[in-house]
């Protein structure tokens, strides 16, 4: 989706409702009408995780959609409630307030309304670039964690018996100790749905095409499961009257268009979920942007971050007053809009009054739908969400970012969603900032018959005894601005015969106030030492910065456009013995 300028830009429905017809309509219907049927029983689910009435889960995936439409880019994005962020408004409202009563739900609507107001603020103070600060093991981590929570939390409702917590330390024990307390006909109707559910995702699709089924209607009738399973499940139920067995369902459902609903407008309650709030805004972004880029990549259409999280805050907003929760793109969702051909972002209108359709025409078929059963949805759809290869993989190429995706995952399982993402994102930062505080100071050579530097520990070069060429691997900044002038210095004592110190910084984007002051330092330490500082391969945007600064009129030395005019003009004599060596190389070869 190519977008205009100007308020088309703003409102990408202005720019591409402008050539919408009655075939691009068809195929909307079409990939609305097979959402709205698959995914009715994971939004019931993810309410029941959130700690919500079933209706917020049907009131989520309806009016919210409205607000992505208007600002959102993505042709194939489907907002709705998601498991993560279904996870998180439990963790968040737990310590406030019981699941389920008034005064959590109220909760749940003013923690929708304030995500809602600060994606928005993110997006019209362009802020999209944030979410580069959660990196891929600390997120990794964290989903990873949270499928496994997300998971365990639902074994009580499959097993039917009570539980409560929000960590491995607290549901585990109680597991265990309430084993024989399961019911069974709730225990059978719910393992029988995982055991199917699983069967459905992992071997259905390939059966299909093995038989002659087109790869995408296999994928389709795959994805399926869900409903296949409640209906069936709600068919037991009915037929052998399970309800008065003691197994819980769903129960009566209201029709048509989700109520007016007011949230909390009080400081007191505003503050004590800012976190949250911020913290459910920026995971929530991070989930959507990913699927939008992915889809977008497929067709090589435009997605712009500012206008998702307008667009995400819009619904987030709009959630707060039609009695919903925290809602996000999702992926899985977003999956059937592709695969069912969808163009516009219409169809998850098309999709929203879909529900509300079935809702009301078959609220009462659904109302007998076993809890047992949506737990049993939600457990296999997070399963694919785990990805415990992220351990061995940053374990094999990076040990930092290992300890940033083991310390979220640890403390995720054992602490809680919250603190498990803060001390990944703590961690993660520290050891960035420890790592960039140590930076790469490598010491070059010339390599023989070239103009190139390379270090002297991973290549024949050659040195220069009185010009010691030493390059920076980093930009400089207050974390490594002392490190770098004190390793400069201990080179120079090392070799005393040098009278020439050449900083290369082709790897250096910036310099701030603090390094500025320690290259000052620098200058003046060398001279004391009796050493010309000079610099080169200096990148043009910080040779502007520096050109506003002492530096370069106290620099006892010089500036040079390359590291090879540096050593031609200070020490011509290397050249020469370069590339005789070179030569000297070549006529052995020959003899």
């Amino acid at each position: 989706m190519r977008l205009a300028s100007g308020w088309a830009r703003m409102v990408p429905l202005l720019h591409w409702a402008r050539t919408y017809d009655r075939a691009t309509f068809l195929h909307d219907l079409l990939g609305a009408a097979i959402v709205s049927f698959m995914f009715l029983p994971q939004s019931l689910a993810y309410a029941l995780l959130a700690g919500l009435p079933i209706t917020a889960g049907i009131y989520a995936s309806i009016l919210p959609l409205i607000g992505y439409v208007l600002f959102g880019t993505s042709r194939f994005m489907a907002v709705g409630p998601v498991a993560v962020l279904s996870l998180l408004t439990a963790s968040a409202l737990a310590p406030h307030a019981a699941a389920g009563s008034p005064e959590y739900v109220t909760m749940a609507l003013t923690l929708a309304l304030m995500s809602g107001i600060v994606l928005t603020l993110m997006g019209l103070f362009r802020m999209g670039f944030i979410s580069n600060f959660l990196s891929y093991p600390v997120v990794s981590g964290f989903v990873t964690a949270s499928a496994v929570l997300i998971a365990v939390s639902q074994f009580k409702t499959v097993l039917g018996i009570e539980t409560h917590g929000s960590t491995l330390l607290e549901l585990l024990p109680q597991l265990y100790e309430k084993l024989p307390e399961l019911h069974g006909p709730t225990a059978l109707l719910g393992s029988t749905a995982i055991i199917f559910l699983i069967l459905m995702r992992n071997g259905l699709a390939r059966l299909l095409t093995g038989f002659g089924v087109k790869p995408k209607v296999a994928t389709a009738l795959a994805r399926m499961g869900p409903l296949i399973a409640a209906a069936v499940a709600t068919a037991e139920v009915l037929a052998l009257d399970l309800e008065k067995a003691g197994v819980k369902t769903v129960g009566a459902l209201p029709s048509g268009l989700p109520p007016f609903t007011l949230p909390y407008f009080s400081g007191e309650v505003w503050r004590d979920l800012m976190f949250s709030a911020v913290l459910i805004s920026l995971i929530g972004f991070i989930e959507s942007i990913s699927v939008a880029q992915t889809f977008a990549a497929k067709h090589r259409n435009l997605v712009l971050p500012n206008n998702e999280l307008v667009g995400l805050g819009a619904s987030n907003i709009i959630a707060a007053f039609c009695g919903a929760f925290p809602v996000t793109g999702g992926f899985s969702r977003s999956a059937v809009n592709y695969d069912a051909g969808v163009k516009t972002p219409i169809a998850s209108l098309l999709t929203g009054a879909g529900i509300a359709l079935v809702i009301t025409f078959l609220g009462g078929f659904i109302a007998h739908v076993p809890q047992a059963v949506l737990a049993a949805t939600i457990i296999v759809a997070v399963m694919s969400m785990a990805d415990l290869k992220v351990l061995s993989q940053t374990w094999n190429y990076s040990k930092p970012d290992f300890a940033a995706a083991a310390a979220t995952i640890g403390m995720t399982l054992l602490e809680g969603v919250e603190i498990g993402l803060l001390s990944g994102i703590v961690l993660s930062v520290g050891l960035f900032l420890y790592r960039t505080s140590r930076p790469h100071v490598a010491v070059v050579g010339l390599v023989p018959d070239t103009e190139h530097f390379r270090n002297v520990l991973r290549h024949d070069v050659i040195t220069s005894p009185q010009v010691l060429s030493v390059r920076i691997d980093e930009s400089l900044y207050f974390a490594n601005a002392r490190f770098l002038e004190e390793r400069l210095v201990e080179l120079l004592l090392e070799k005393p015969q040098v009278k020439h110190l050449v900083l290369i910084c082709s790897a250096v984007n910036d310099i701030d106030a603090s390094a500025l002051e320690s290259l000052e330092a620098l200058n003046q330490r060398l001279k004391d030492m009796g050493v010309t500082f000079h610099l080169s391969e200096v990148k043009g945007p910080v040779m502007d910065r520096l050109r506003k600064s002492r530096l370069l009129d106290q620099l006892t030395g010089k500036v040079f456009m390359s590291q090879f005019l540096a050593v031609v003009a200070l020490d011509p004599e290397l050249v020469k013995r370069a590339w005789a060596k070179k030569a000297s190389e070549s006529q052995r070869l020959k003899v």
